[in-house]
């Protein structure tokens, strides 16, 4: 049994993740930012007992460190530690260059790289000085995206933010390798979560589901399998590693 803390846990990926670990009997802290309604669904819909609930906002240090020791202090510690908070793209936060003004360009921009980067990084921070000091071994694994690697001219931020986290991931696999903390990364294509229901139902879904030879897209249960396998004991070799799961959508060398 491990301690897991998921950030970003009330829907979507996170909530796959965390019931995927709770299914194979580890404790998890359900993270949450503002919805902590959809946050308690996820935590009654979890297998097992012991699993606790943890909100904040990413975006300020100092509750990314409060929710650590909350989650070491419910969980009595975390082994394992699963990024995947995030601002994503959405109507309200699109800024291409030619549509948006500076004013918002520079909100916008802030505010992802204070979460998708900046969070994860003190998440990643306190869990690692958490294992350090305990002596134990450990896991991270980053939610990133391709959009890291194809681009996203109408979301740039975000795909900057995404690229950032895998980077970090990598800088932070060697820098940890010697505490036998493993840390990797998965980068995901687009997934059928709750929110992105009313989009595939309508003209984009076409078009989405084509992007990929398969002729769908993915769903969070295929990134949380493969969450589970990277923080797993046996994936350890893999520190370091950068996990497309884009159904081919999008490849890279």
């Amino acid at each position: 049994m491990r301690r897991v803390l998921v950030t970003g846990a009330s829907r979507g990926i996170g909530r796959a993740v965390a019931h995927a670990f709770a299914e194979r009997g580890d404790r998890v802290g359900v993270h949450y930012a503002t919805g902590r309604a959809d946050a308690e669904d996820t935590l009654r819909g979890l297998p097992g007992s012991g699993h606790c609930l943890l909100g904040g906002d990413l975006g300020d240090p100092q509750a990314a460190q409060d929710i650590v020791v909350g989650a070491v202090r419910a969980l009595g510690g975390v082994d394992v530690l699963v990024n995947n908070a995030a601002i994503a793209p959405s109507a309200e936060n699109r800024h291409s260059v030619a549509d948006v003004s500076y004013a918002d360009w520079q909100r916008i921009w802030h505010r992802m790289i204070d979460v998708n980067l900046l969070g994860a990084s003190n998440m990643t921070y306190c869990v690692a000085r958490h294992l350090i000091d305990r002596g134990a071994t450990g896991s991270i694994v980053n939610i990133g995206s391709r959009g890291a690697f194809r681009g996203e001219p109408d979301f740039p931020a975000y795909g900057a933010s995404k690229a950032a986290l895998h980077a970090f991931g990598q800088s932070m696999a060697v820098t940890l390798a010697p505490h036998a903390i493993s840390v990797a990364s998965v980068a995901p294509g687009f997934v059928a979560t709750e929110r992105q229901a009313p989009k595939m139902a309508g003209p984009a879904g076409e078009e989405l589901r084509g992007q990929s030879p398969f002729g769908r897209v993915g769903t969070p249960e295929e990134v949380a399998a493969a969450v589970l396998y990277l923080a797993s004991p046996e994936a350890a070799w893999s520190s370091g590693a950068v996990l497309d799961l884009n159904g081919a959508s999008y490849l890279r060398t």
